[in-house]
């Protein structure tokens, strides 16, 4: 997979934030040692990747699955 720095950026990303959010996240950009944009790119996309999975796939432990397995198998209700 291609790392967000490594793909041509052409498309313009607009936010406004309160001065009190700029300031965190200047903060956090300075201390990654990354740029404003790779920042907030990583991680938007992290963001983005989490919300979907947690809607199009999940992952159990084999105990849950188990679990998972015990209730499927029981008969529907009406």
């Amino acid at each position: 997979m291609e790392s967000a720095s490594s793909r041509s950026r052409n498309r313009r990303l607009e936010v406004r934030a309160t001065a009190e959010d700029r300031q965190l996240i200047d903060r956090a950009v300075a201390a990654s040692g990354t740029d404003l944009t790779g920042f907030v790119i990583t991680h938007l996309r992290l963001a983005a990747q989490q919300v979907l999975a947690n809607r199009e796939e999940f992952r159990l432990d084999s105990e849950a699955l188990q679990a998972w397995e015990r209730i499927n198998q029981r008969p529907a209700r009406s």
